[in-house]
């Protein structure tokens, strides 16, 4: 059996490197800069690495954003387990439990997907003011829960449809109630889901800016606002932004490198049916 490679998929690997390349080029930018003592940093050498690793970048960025990261990950945290649990009740309901308006209200839930922040952000000021809430980390945990809702539901709900309707239908029978059901059967059944939507949801919490820097004092801030702290004003150290950017891009990261296989296979589960 002949293992030459055909003109075609050299050609087709070629590409597929070169574009690989282009788009590493940021990170190899940022971990350069990140690493080079201020006074190396200039347009001239920008590409070229520091023969002196200067690791103390991330030691200053690092005390600058602590307060910032303890808000990220209790934000992070109280936000993903929140929404996760009530999606994963609106996906029982609308999978197990039909009733008369269920799909006129799904699909009006599914709207929200596609609703903007920016749309949103002054209604949602008012309303979080309103309730005492604005400033602190409740009242921007609650908008991440609310805004979520829509996508968890969702993907919990396509998960569920999977589950026969004879068990579900039998364990009734059984004496077993709304919430028995679900203790019992559907959520113990539902951790590839459960994982698909902690990763999915982990990710866009700590990755918003918008919510946090018009939702909340500067207290409580999370940790991409304190980045963005650190690249502005006119005379920038940029080696503690790009330090910065690394360390804020860490948590999500471990949770793919740790996740991600369960991550890509939850989702190809979940688009069997629904």
């Amino acid at each position: 059996m002949s293992t030459r490679l055909s003109p075609t998929r050299v050609a087709l690997y070629v590409l597929l490197v070169l574009i690989s390349l282009v788009y590493l080029i940021p990170i190899y930018m940022t971990f350069v800069t990140a690493l080079k003592p201020p006074a190396e940093i200039n347009l001239e050498t920008a590409w070229i690495p520091s023969r002196h690793l200067y690791w103390a970048s991330f030691a200053e960025a690092f005390n600058r954003m602590f307060p910032n990261l303890r808000n990220s990950l209790i934000l992070t945290f109280f936000g993903t387990i929140l929404s996760t649990l009530l999606g994963s009740l609106n996906g029982y309901v609308f999978s197990k439990w039909r009733f008369r308006g269920a799909n006129l209200i799904f699909t009006l839930m599914l709207f929200g997907m596609f609703i903007p922040y920016q749309i949103i952000l002054i209604p949602l000021f008012q309303t979080l003011r309103n309730m005492h809430l604005y400033g602190g980390l409740p009242g921007l945990i609650l908008a991440h829960v609310v805004y979520g809702i829509p996508i968890t539901t969702l993907i919990f709900r396509n998960f569920y449809v999977q589950i026969p309707n004879e068990v579900v239908e039998s364990a009734s029978l059984d004496g077993a109630g709304f919430f028995g059901i679900y203790r019992r059967i559907v959520f113990p059944l539902s951790w590839l889901g459960m994982v698909v939507v902690v990763i999915w949801q982990f990710t866009q919490i700590w990755n918003d800016f918008l919510f946090g820097v018009t939702l909340t004092n500067h207290e409580w801030q999370p940790i991409t606002v304190a980045l963005a702290y650190l690249a502005g004003g006119q005379a920038v150290q940029w080696n503690l932004p790009m330090a910065g950017s690394i360390l804020a891009a860490l948590p999500p990261l471990l949770i793919y490198i740790i996740f991600g296989r369960y991550f890509i296979s939850g989702l190809l589960a979940g688009s069997v049916k629904g």
